[in-house]
């Protein structure tokens, strides 16, 4: 694929490779270390905008950023435009370049609350809640999936209304909300978004390798890339894409990761929050299983990285 710079309202980004808004898992400690791979763009977990107006310690927690952190994308959701557009020129907000809604998350507890990807199907409420953040007078991206169920697809319609309404970046996910991460992409619906509007448009779905960034690109025309799963599995992807060397190993990228966790939350809860992501670290392993198990059963991170430092060929 062609490795470019993405414009995004008036920010500019060094490249179109960005990592996912992966809730549970894009923490400023895994974002850092995307970064130093090569990852254009880096979103913060998905945060509910209604959490941040009526519970805000529980959830500004997870805005926390690093002071190394540079161009910063925060990622919200919603239904209720006013508590939307709220939120997005509070003080919350404040620390970061660009704001990206949530409108494709599948995931039933927020697609029964009209969240999410339920939004799909309300082309007037999501326009209203996009015109209502862009507001704050930042740079608005909107994420959607390409419909809610397999041949009932929204995706032109809906980039069309997201451009409209004053969204500076679209990101399609080319699945279905019923499909979650399973299944084929759909390239043609990306590419019907990509050729119906002028802003950029960021594929997403089932980009594991190189090889599938660069067919991703080929098939739909896209603009850039969006990698989720396949950097938790490997944060060194970026670089792979990208075809330059950033300069550190997988072990280094997982040593700063963990003490980078460790200073922000000590040495037991950072064990307890990285659990699923040592999962995948360890996915393919031989021996993996053990492994787990003693990482699941450790509450302290210094254990826990010098289990995955051991490991042999990770």
């Amino acid at each position: 694929m062609q490795v470019k710079k993405i414009k995004i309202g008036k920010i500019e980004t060094q490249n179109n490779v960005f990592f996912a808004p992966l809730a549970g898992f894009s923490d400023f400690a895994m974002r850092d270390i995307c970064a130093l791979s090569g990852a254009g763009l880096c979103f913060t977990e998905m945060v509910s905008c209604k959490g941040l107006k009526y519970t805000p310690d529980a959830s500004s927690e997870l805005l926390y950023k690093n002071p190394s952190e540079k161009i910063t994308a925060v990622q919200i959701f919603g239904s209720d435009e006013e508590v939307m557009g709220e939120i997005a020129r509070s003080e919350y907000i404040a620390p970061f370049d660009i704001i990206d809604i949530n409108m494709g998350c599948p995931v039933p507890k927020i697609y029964t609350n009209g969240e999410g990807s339920a939004l799909l199907a309300d082309l007037k409420q999501a326009s209203k809640i996009i015109s209502s953040v862009k507001k704050s007078q930042k740079p608005v991206s909107v994420k959607i999936r390409i419909g809610l169920t397999e041949g009932n697809f929204v995706t032109e319609e809906f980039a069309k209304m997201a451009e409209d309404s004053g969204a500076d970046m679209l990101t399609v996910h080319g699945r279905v909300r019923t499909a979650y991460y399973q299944g084929e992409v759909n390239y043609r619906e990306i590419a019907k978004a990509k050729n119906a509007v002028s802003i950029p448009v960021i594929a997403n779905g089932g980009i594991f390798t190189k090889e599938d960034a660069d067919k991703m690109i080929e098939q739909t025309g896209a603009d850039g890339v969006m990698v989720a799963r396949g950097a938790l599995e490997n944060p060194l992807i970026f670089e792979e894409i990208l075809g330059v060397k950033c300069g550190y190993s997988l072990k280094e990228l997982i040593s700063r990761q963990t003490d980078l966790l460790k200073q922000r939350y000590g040495a037991e809860r950072s064990a307890i929050m990285f659990r699923k992501q040592a999962a995948y670290y360890l996915k393919g392993v031989e021996g993996g299983k053990k492994l787990k198990e003693k990482i699941f059963a450790s509450s302290d991170i210094n254990e826990v990285k010098n289990i995955l430092l051991s490991v042999e060929g990770l």
